[in-house]
């Protein structure tokens, strides 16, 4: 009997996430980037907020707009991004593949566009929330020891 009930469970948690990864839902979120789970050539303590929307173009594919700002302490200025990018969600479990370009702007001196890649995984805490950790990389042309970073980030994703 347990079982019967440990599957039917599993079927209803699959239909959920199934049903907010279709095409036409909407999407906004926030992150919280850094907390030292980052490394950067450039400094030693990185704390970021991040700000996304998404629209589901297709079913588990969803365009996708930020706005980040990243604090640096010591003597470093601190970054502004703004960016575009895109999501596929693979088969329906909350697991996806990101890639997107950055606009960065950290003061009158560094401009530069930062292509990157993430995996994260959308874990539903009901039909709309979701807890989002992910690992990202961002690739700098201008700068590559200072700026590029990998990370870690957690966020809270609403589906609508």
């Amino acid at each position: 009997m347990k079982k019967i009930a440990m599957l039917i469970m599993a079927l209803a948690l699959t239909l959920t996430a199934n049903a907010q990864f279709e095409k036409g839902k909407k999407y906004v979120g926030a992150s919280l980037t850094g907390l030292n789970l980052s490394y950067r050539g450039l400094d030693d303590l990185s704390l970021g907020l991040q700000a996304n929307g998404g629209y589901m173009l297709m079913d588990n594919l969803m365009a996708t707009a930020n706005l980040e700002y990243q604090g640096r302490g010591k003597d470093i200025p601190d970054m502004f991004t703004l960016g575009v990018g895109g999501r596929y969600y693979i088969l329906q479990n909350g697991i996806f593949l990101g890639a997107n370009v950055k606009y960065v702007h950290a003061n009158k001196n560094y401009n530069d566009v930062m292509p990157g890649v993430e995996v994260g995984y959308a874990f539903f805490l009901n039909h709309y929330v979701t807890i989002e950790p992910a690992i990202y990389y961002q690739q700098s042309f201008k700068n590559h020891s200072d700026y590029s970073t990998v990370g870690l980030k957690v966020g809270v994703g609403v589906y609508f």
